[in-house]
C-alpha cells in the first residue's frame, strides 16, 4: 500500500508536456505510472496535484533520524527533486528508443518551471517553496543505485538524495483545480495555500516521509501567514485520503464529473485543514 504523493500539476507547470507529448516527440509519450491506489495521476505527463499513489514491490526500511526535511535552497537540490518528480510520475518502458534524453528534456522543464515558481514570476502565486525529504548518500548507495544516480545534490561537500518532495503555493487557486472557499472576506485570499506535486521515491514508502512532508510544509505555511491549508485528492485515492485525514484534513468539496471529463483525469476531491487547530 505505500504511497509516494502525488499531485497532478497546476497548468502552469505542465503546459509544456502537453505540448511536447502531442509533438514531434509523441512515440516517446509517457504514461502515468499504473494507478492502482494513485490519487491523481491523469493520463498526461507529469506533475501532480497532491495524491498518493502505491507500488507493491519492497520498500527499504530506514531510521527516521536519517530523513532532513526542508524547504530547497540550491539549485542542485532543484534539480534532483525535478528528476524525482520524473521519475516518480511516469512510466518509462525501459527498451523505448532515446528515452534517456526524454527524460532529460522533461526534468530541464519542470526545473525552470520549478525556479520560476519559487522565484515568484508566476502571475497569481505570491510565494512558492519546494519542500524535500533528504537522505545521506552513504545511507542507501547500495540499496537504490537508480534512485541515487538520478536524484544526488551536493549540500555544503555532502552528498545527499531527494527522496520525497511536493510544492507548497501560497495563491487563490491553482489552475484547473476546484477552488477553496476558506477564508472568507475581504483581502483574505492569500491566506490560502495548496499543496501539489507530492512524491516520495518507490523505494522508502512506507517510512512515514509522506507525513512528514506535509507536517513541514504545514508548519512552513503558517510561518507564511497562512490560515487554511488544501489539497486535491483523487477520488477513488483511499490511501492518499487516509494521509490528509491523517494530518489533519477534512472534506470540503468535489470536482464535477463533467470536469474531470473535460479535462481527462480522475475526478478530485478537495480537502481542507485549518492550520492554527492542527498544529496545536
Amino acid at each position: 500500500m505505500m504511497t509516494v504523493l502525488s499531485s497532478p500539476p497546476p497548468s502552469y507547470s505542465v503546459s509544456w508536456l502537453s505540448f511536447f507529448s502531442s509533438n514531434s516527440f509523441a512515440y516517446f509519450r509517457t504514461q502515468p505510472s499504473a494507478p492502482s491506489t494513485s490519487s491523481c495521476f491523469l493520463n498526461r505527463p507529469p506533475i501532480r496535484i497532491s495524491n498518493v499513489f502505491t507500488n507493491q514491490q519492497h520498500t527499504i526500511p530506514l531510521h527516521k533520524s536519517k530523513f532532513r526535511v526542508s524547504e530547497g535552497a540550491s539549485e542542485d537540490e532543484f534539480w534532483a527533486a525535478a528528476c524525482l518528480r520524473i521519475r516518480t510520475f511516469n512510466h518509462f518502458p525501459p527498451d523505448s528508443f532515446g528515452i534517456d534524453d526524454h527524460k532529460k528534456y522533461l526534468a530541464e522543464h519542470e526545473f525552470e518551471a520549478m525556479k520560476e515558481r519559487i522565484a515568484g514570476k508566476r502571475v497569481g502565486f505570491k510565494r512558492v517553496s519546494c519542500i524535500n525529504a533528504t537522505l545521506p548518500l552513504s545511507e542507501i548507495s547500495t540499496l537504490a543505485e537508480d534512485l541515487c544516480s538520478t536524484c544526488k545534490f551536493s549540500d555544503n561537500g555532502e552528498d545527499r538524495v531527494v527522496v520525497g518532495t511536493l510544492d507548497l503555493n501560497q495563491c487563490v487557486r491553482l489552475p484547473d483545480e476546484i477552488t477553496g472557499l476558506k477564508p472568507e472576506g475581504i483581502g483574505a485570499d492569500f491566506a490560502r495555500a495548496y499543496l501539489s506535486n507530492v512524491c516520495v521515491a518507490k523505494e522508502l514508502q512506507r517510512n512515514g516521509l509522506g507525513y512528514a512532508l506535509v507536517a513541514k510544509a504545514k508548519t512552513i505555511a503558517q510561518d507564511w501567514g497562512i490560515s487554511d491549508l488544501y489539497v486535491h485528492v483523487a477520488f477513488d485515492n483511499e490511501v492518499g485520503k487516509k494521509l490528509y485525514m491523517k494530518s489533519g484534513f477534512v472534506y470540503e468539496s468535489d470536482e464535477p464529473s463533467w470536469q474531470a471529463r473535460f479535462l481527462d483525469r480522475p475526478r478530485r476531491i478537495l480537502f481542507w485543514t485549518p492550520l492554527a487547530q492542527s498544529l496545536l
